[in-house]
């Protein structure tokens, strides 16, 4: 069965764009296309990689809640040099990062998130839900 998804939605205005996804593991591909497509367009092409990562992370977490509607990804530019990717679900369970030992069959997405942001990551509790965000930075430019 194909999943009926949204278009994305681009808030030009805003600098973001915005995704609604059905609670589907396949949805992590999605979201990962859309981070793609977004950050090439913003020509932060050393973000792809790390970005792809989170919002696969992130989107999976989601799609593990057992919700009926759908979560809401956003891929919004903070700055000339962040981006911030978050998911928003319908569950109000907040995430932990955990210390996975290593035969541990899961457990280390939110470690790679806490790595590939440099900790900047958080979760904010919504009236029907949550947001987990992550905030990716770019490296300064060098010296010339």
């Amino acid at each position: 069965m194909t999943a009926d998804i949204e278009t994305p939605t681009r808030l030009e205005a805003a600098g973001a764009v915005k995704a609604l996804l059905p609670y589907e593991p396949q949805s992590a591909a999605t979201a990962r296309r859309l981070v793609r497509t977004t950050l090439r367009a913003w020509r932060l092409e050393d973000l792809v990689e790390a970005g792809e990562l989170i919002v696969s992370e992130l989107a999976g977490n989601a799609a593990k809640t057992g919700c009926r509607r759908r979560m809401t990804v956003t891929v919004e530019r903070v700055t000339d040099r962040c981006v911030r990717i978050s998911v928003r679900d319908g569950s109000r369970t907040l995430p932990c990062l955990i210390e996975a030992g290593h035969a541990a069959e899961s457990g280390r997405g939110l470690a790679l998130v806490h790595h590939l942001t440099g900790g900047h990551w958080g979760a904010t509790l919504e009236t029907f839900g949550k947001s987990v965000h992550a905030d990716l930075r770019t490296r300064p430019p060098s010296p010339a």
